[in-house]
């Protein structure tokens, strides 16, 4: 795994605890079919909809969406007692559902603004801090995405597992990368909407498009290409290939870069800033 940028530019550690931990991070374990299946259930004649207004009016008063970097911020530490309130409530919401007994269009926004409000709410918990990376329970703890985090229906459930366990393996759509947010300047942007059955297709769409069009996406410098880590931790959802990727990379690519990414035959590097994406 090629990490030297990352290892550079963030990491505290040493290389090698360092290295451990994001092989257990991003080299996921097949997770167990029984969780999948308990999970898989819908009710698509359930026509009722998630009240999702709640963390809508957490991002309307935390996150900037018209960042000079192009890179949404939230405003961690302009949280109060009330917008902790406002963001428990919403959780709490939202934990007290049984995601199962609504339509499956429901259910794949009801996890992505789960896993956001809950990432939000583990950086919170541990604020001030610089990188997302320095919160967790274990010892050699590479961040919280193994640490519980929520309990929906009886199951505790952790970052990791509503990603890895949930989102990827049930809906199976590469975009899932561009939605949920992982509190870091190098991640896609925090939608600055709150997704919803309506609005999940432009979204993923559109956090598709901006993601791979800014530099912490796809950058091009004296003609060697560098792209975000996760196209290199995800690698197989992107069709497993480095064609593949690049094939990925032109859909949603401005023309100059399209240009760029087709006639492409080089080594493609790596590299992703774990620095908070506060303001």
């Amino acid at each position: 795994m090629h990490c030297k940028f990352l290892f550079k530019t963030t990491f505290g550690r040493g290389v090698i605890a360092a290295g451990l931990s994001l092989l257990a991070l991003f080299s996921q374990a097949a997770p167990e079919p029984e969780a999948i299946e308990f999970w898989q259930v819908s009710d698509e004649a359930n026509l009722q909809t998630i009240d999702h207004s709640g963390w809508q009016a957490i991002l309307q008063q935390y996150l900037s969406s018209n960042h000079a970097s192009g890179i949404n911020r939230f405003d961690y530490k302009s949280v109060d007692k009330s917008g902790l309130a406002q963001l428990d409530s919403y959780l709490q919401l939202l934990q007290n559902l049984d995601p199962r007994t609504y339509s499956k269009a429901q259910q794949q926004a009801y996890w992505i603004n789960l896993y956001n409000a809950l990432t939000v709410k583990v950086v919170l918990a541990d604020y001030p801090v610089q990188s997302i990376t320095k919160i967790g329970e274990g010892f050699f703890s590479f961040g919280p995405w193994d640490d519980k985090a929520a309990v929906v229906q009886g199951q505790e459930l952790s970052l990791n597992d509503i990603e890895h366990g949930i989102l990827r393996p049930i809906w199976q759509d590469n975009r899932i990368h561009y939605a949920v947010n992982c509190a870091s300047l190098g991640c896609p942007n925090l939608a600055a909407q709150a997704f919803t059955a309506d609005n999940m297709e432009a979204l993923l769409e559109h956090s598709a498009a901006s993601y791979i069009n800014h530099s912490r996406g796809v950058r091009f410098a004296a003609g060697e290409l560098t792209v975000s880590s996760i196209f290199h931790w995800y690698k197989v959802d992107f069709g497993g290939t480095d064609q593949s990727l690049l094939n990925h990379l032109q859909k949603y690519a401005q023309p100059d870069l399209r240009v760029q990414l087709k006639n492409y035959q080089g080594a493609i590097e790596h590299g992703y800033d774990w620095s908070l994406n506060q303001p």
